[in-house]
Protein backbone atom coordinates (compact mmCIF):
# COMPACT_ATOMS: atom_id res chain seq x y z
CA UNK A 1 0.00 0.00 0.00
CA UNK A 2 2.75 2.12 0.49
CA UNK A 3 3.45 2.17 -3.21
CA UNK A 4 -0.43 3.61 -3.61
CA UNK A 5 0.62 6.19 -1.27
CA UNK A 6 3.62 7.12 -3.52
CA UNK A 7 1.30 7.26 -6.43
CA UNK A 8 -1.34 9.45 -4.60
CA UNK A 9 1.28 11.98 -4.04
CA UNK A 10 2.93 12.12 -7.14
CA UNK A 11 -0.38 12.37 -9.25
CA UNK A 12 -2.14 14.26 -6.67
CA UNK A 13 1.33 17.19 -6.98
CA UNK A 14 -0.10 18.46 -9.56
CA UNK A 15 -3.18 19.42 -7.33
CA UNK A 16 -0.84 20.46 -4.18
CA UNK A 17 0.59 22.67 -6.94
CA UNK A 18 -2.88 24.27 -7.53
CA UNK A 19 -3.44 24.90 -3.93
CA UNK A 20 0.25 25.49 -2.12
CA UNK A 21 2.03 26.44 -5.08
CA UNK A 22 1.80 30.17 -4.31
CA UNK A 23 3.51 29.29 -0.97
CA UNK A 24 6.38 27.20 -2.70
CA UNK A 25 6.48 30.35 -5.45
CA UNK A 26 6.66 32.73 -2.85
CA UNK A 27 9.14 30.74 -0.49
CA UNK A 28 12.83 33.50 0.22
CA UNK A 29 14.96 31.40 -1.41
CA UNK A 30 18.46 32.24 -1.64
CA UNK A 31 19.54 32.85 -4.98
CA UNK A 32 23.02 33.40 -4.80
CA UNK A 33 23.88 30.35 -3.46
CA UNK A 34 22.88 26.98 -4.72
CA UNK A 35 23.88 24.95 -1.24
CA UNK A 36 21.89 27.37 1.07
CA UNK A 37 18.65 27.02 -1.69
CA UNK A 38 18.96 23.33 -1.54
CA UNK A 39 19.19 22.92 2.26
CA UNK A 40 16.38 25.34 2.42
CA UNK A 41 14.00 23.12 -0.46
CA UNK A 42 15.28 20.10 2.22
CA UNK A 43 14.28 21.63 5.39
CA UNK A 44 11.03 22.74 3.71
CA UNK A 45 9.74 19.72 2.29
CA UNK A 46 11.17 17.87 5.81
CA UNK A 47 8.81 20.08 7.60
CA UNK A 48 6.01 19.02 5.51
CA UNK A 49 6.51 15.17 5.82
CA UNK A 50 6.85 15.74 9.62
CA UNK A 51 3.56 17.27 10.04
CA UNK A 52 2.01 14.34 7.52
CA UNK A 53 3.85 11.78 9.95
CA UNK A 54 2.05 13.58 12.97
CA UNK A 55 -1.11 13.16 10.95
CA UNK A 56 -0.61 9.71 10.08
CA UNK A 57 0.52 8.40 13.15
CA UNK A 58 -2.44 10.38 15.05
CA UNK A 59 -4.96 8.74 12.67
CA UNK A 60 -2.81 5.37 12.40
CA UNK A 61 -3.68 4.75 16.00
CA UNK A 62 -7.32 5.52 16.14
CA UNK A 63 -7.30 2.67 13.00
CA UNK A 64 -5.17 0.57 15.54
CA UNK A 65 -8.08 1.16 18.52
CA UNK A 66 -10.51 0.11 16.75
CA UNK A 67 -8.68 -2.95 15.46
CA UNK A 68 -8.25 -4.22 18.53
CA UNK A 69 -12.25 -4.86 18.19
CA UNK A 70 -11.71 -7.29 15.74
CA UNK A 71 -13.02 -4.10 13.07
CA UNK A 72 -9.46 -4.04 10.89
CA UNK A 73 -11.61 -5.40 7.76
CA UNK A 74 -14.36 -3.10 8.27
CA UNK A 75 -12.13 0.08 8.43
CA UNK A 76 -10.57 -1.03 5.27
CA UNK A 77 -14.02 -1.52 3.70
CA UNK A 78 -15.09 1.84 5.02
CA UNK A 79 -12.14 3.72 3.91
CA UNK A 80 -12.32 2.34 0.62
CA UNK A 81 -16.30 3.32 0.78
CA UNK A 82 -15.62 7.23 1.88
CA UNK A 83 -12.73 7.30 -0.86
CA UNK A 84 -15.09 6.58 -3.69
CA UNK A 85 -17.82 8.34 -2.43
CA UNK A 86 -15.74 11.58 -1.88
CA UNK A 87 -15.06 11.38 -5.82
CA UNK A 88 -18.02 10.54 -7.02
CA UNK A 89 -20.24 12.73 -5.01
CA UNK A 90 -20.26 15.61 -5.86
CA UNK A 91 -18.42 18.50 -4.67
CA UNK A 92 -21.16 20.57 -2.44
CA UNK A 93 -22.87 17.86 -1.00
CA UNK A 94 -19.19 16.35 -0.13
CA UNK A 95 -18.30 19.58 1.63
CA UNK A 96 -21.32 19.92 3.65
CA UNK A 97 -20.97 16.94 5.17
CA UNK A 98 -16.96 16.40 5.56
CA UNK A 99 -16.65 18.40 8.33
CA UNK A 100 -14.25 20.77 6.92
CA UNK A 101 -16.56 24.32 8.37
CA UNK A 102 -14.23 23.21 11.07
CA UNK A 103 -10.86 23.19 9.72
CA UNK A 104 -11.15 26.77 7.89
CA UNK A 105 -12.25 28.67 10.82
CA UNK A 106 -8.65 27.92 12.33
CA UNK A 107 -6.96 28.05 9.03
CA UNK A 108 -6.57 31.32 8.79
CA UNK A 109 -4.50 31.11 11.95
CA UNK A 110 -2.26 29.03 10.06
CA UNK A 111 -1.99 31.23 6.86
CA UNK A 112 -1.10 34.53 9.36
CA UNK A 113 1.26 32.61 10.78
CA UNK A 114 3.09 31.21 7.49
CA UNK A 115 2.56 35.22 5.99
CA UNK A 116 5.32 35.87 8.93
CA UNK A 117 7.44 33.06 8.43
CA UNK A 118 7.84 33.90 4.75
CA UNK A 119 9.94 37.02 5.98
CA UNK A 120 12.91 34.62 7.33
CA UNK A 121 15.30 32.91 5.27
CA UNK A 122 16.83 30.92 7.87
CA UNK A 123 16.24 26.95 7.79
CA UNK A 124 14.03 26.62 10.78
CA UNK A 125 12.08 29.32 9.09
CA UNK A 126 11.80 27.02 6.36
CA UNK A 127 10.99 23.84 8.59
CA UNK A 128 8.48 26.08 10.06
CA UNK A 129 6.88 26.74 6.84
CA UNK A 130 6.67 22.94 5.63
CA UNK A 131 5.55 22.30 8.38
CA UNK A 132 2.02 24.53 8.93
CA UNK A 133 1.71 24.18 5.03
CA UNK A 134 1.06 20.54 6.25
CA UNK A 135 -1.74 21.76 8.15
CA UNK A 136 -3.69 23.54 5.57
CA UNK A 137 -7.19 21.96 3.71
CA UNK A 138 -6.35 19.69 1.10
CA UNK A 139 -8.46 17.23 -0.56
CA UNK A 140 -5.59 14.78 -1.53
CA UNK A 141 -4.40 15.08 2.14
CA UNK A 142 -7.70 13.72 3.35
CA UNK A 143 -7.70 10.76 1.23
CA UNK A 144 -4.16 10.15 2.22
CA UNK A 145 -5.15 10.61 6.18
CA UNK A 146 -7.98 7.76 5.32
CA UNK A 147 -5.76 5.96 4.15
CA UNK A 148 -3.49 6.00 7.28
CA UNK A 149 -6.61 4.75 9.67
CA UNK A 150 -6.67 1.19 7.44
CA UNK A 151 -2.78 0.93 7.40
CA UNK A 152 -3.08 -1.31 10.69
CA UNK A 153 -1.43 1.07 13.26
CA UNK A 154 0.39 4.47 14.36
CA UNK A 155 3.83 3.92 12.90
CA UNK A 156 2.41 2.24 9.69
CA UNK A 157 -0.32 5.41 9.48
CA UNK A 158 2.75 7.68 9.73
CA UNK A 159 4.87 5.76 7.22
CA UNK A 160 2.15 5.92 4.76
CA UNK A 161 1.77 9.51 5.13
CA UNK A 162 5.60 10.29 4.45
CA UNK A 163 5.19 8.32 1.45
CA UNK A 164 2.56 10.40 -0.09
CA UNK A 165 4.59 13.33 0.84
CA UNK A 166 7.42 12.15 -0.55
CA UNK A 167 5.46 11.81 -3.86
CA UNK A 168 4.71 15.62 -3.92
CA UNK A 169 8.34 16.26 -3.67
CA UNK A 170 9.58 16.45 -7.46
CA UNK A 171 6.45 18.71 -8.70
CA UNK A 172 6.47 20.89 -5.80
CA UNK A 173 10.35 21.34 -5.29
CA UNK A 174 10.08 22.29 -9.23
CA UNK A 175 7.37 24.68 -8.63
CA UNK A 176 9.35 26.40 -6.38
CA UNK A 177 12.45 26.29 -8.44
CA UNK A 178 10.52 27.35 -11.79
CA UNK A 179 7.67 29.69 -10.51
CA UNK A 180 4.09 28.79 -12.51
CA UNK A 181 5.81 26.82 -15.17
CA UNK A 182 2.93 24.22 -15.54
CA UNK A 183 1.74 23.29 -19.17
CA UNK A 184 -2.21 23.99 -19.00
CA UNK A 185 -2.84 21.07 -20.91
CA UNK A 186 -0.25 18.56 -18.76
CA UNK A 187 -2.09 19.96 -15.70
CA UNK A 188 -5.51 19.46 -16.46
CA UNK A 189 -4.41 15.16 -18.34
CA UNK A 190 -2.92 14.76 -14.78
CA UNK A 191 -5.86 16.20 -12.80
CA UNK A 192 -8.20 14.09 -14.38
CA UNK A 193 -6.33 11.06 -13.74
CA UNK A 194 -6.38 11.76 -10.26
CA UNK A 195 -10.04 11.30 -9.13
CA UNK A 196 -9.51 7.82 -11.33
CA UNK A 197 -6.50 6.95 -9.44
CA UNK A 198 -8.21 7.89 -5.44
CA UNK A 199 -11.44 5.35 -6.99
CA UNK A 200 -8.67 2.01 -7.54
CA UNK A 201 -6.87 2.81 -4.31
CA UNK A 202 -10.35 3.03 -2.59
CA UNK A 203 -10.95 -0.51 -4.80
CA UNK A 204 -8.22 -1.92 -3.44
CA UNK A 205 -9.03 -1.07 0.29
CA UNK A 206 -12.53 -2.27 -0.31
CA UNK A 207 -10.86 -5.53 -1.37
CA UNK A 208 -7.91 -5.86 0.95
CA UNK A 209 -11.49 -5.52 3.74
CA UNK A 210 -13.23 -8.37 2.23
CA UNK A 211 -10.64 -10.71 2.68
CA UNK A 212 -10.61 -13.23 -0.72
CA UNK A 213 -7.63 -14.79 -0.55
CA UNK A 214 -6.00 -12.83 -3.30
CA UNK A 215 -2.08 -12.55 -2.15
CA UNK A 216 -1.12 -9.04 -1.70
CA UNK A 217 -4.39 -7.52 -2.50
CA UNK A 218 -7.19 -9.45 -0.80
CA UNK A 219 -5.12 -11.79 1.93
CA UNK A 220 -7.15 -14.16 3.82
CA UNK A 221 -8.26 -12.69 7.43
CA UNK A 222 -5.98 -13.99 10.12
CA UNK A 223 -7.29 -15.67 13.50
CA UNK A 224 -6.61 -13.46 15.89
CA UNK A 225 -4.24 -13.97 19.03
CA UNK A 226 -7.48 -14.17 21.18
CA UNK A 227 -9.15 -16.61 19.03
CA UNK A 228 -5.91 -18.82 19.27
CA UNK A 229 -5.76 -18.74 22.97
CA UNK A 230 -9.53 -19.57 23.44
CA UNK A 231 -8.51 -22.60 21.02
CA UNK A 232 -5.83 -23.48 22.63
CA UNK A 233 -7.52 -23.09 26.51
CA UNK A 234 -10.22 -25.61 25.25
CA UNK A 235 -8.40 -28.41 24.41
Amino acid sequence: MLITALLLGLLGSFHCVGMCGPIAFLLPLDRKSQTKRVLQIISYHAGRLFTYSIIGLLFGLIGQRLELFGLQQYISITVGVLMILAIVLPAKVFSKYNGSGFIYRWVSKVKSALGATLKKKTLDGFFTIGFLNGFLPCGLVYMAVFASIAAGGGWQGGLYMIFFGLGTIPLMTTAAYLGNFLNATLKQRFLKAIPVFVVIVGLLFILRGLGLGIPYISPSPMVSVQEVSANYECH
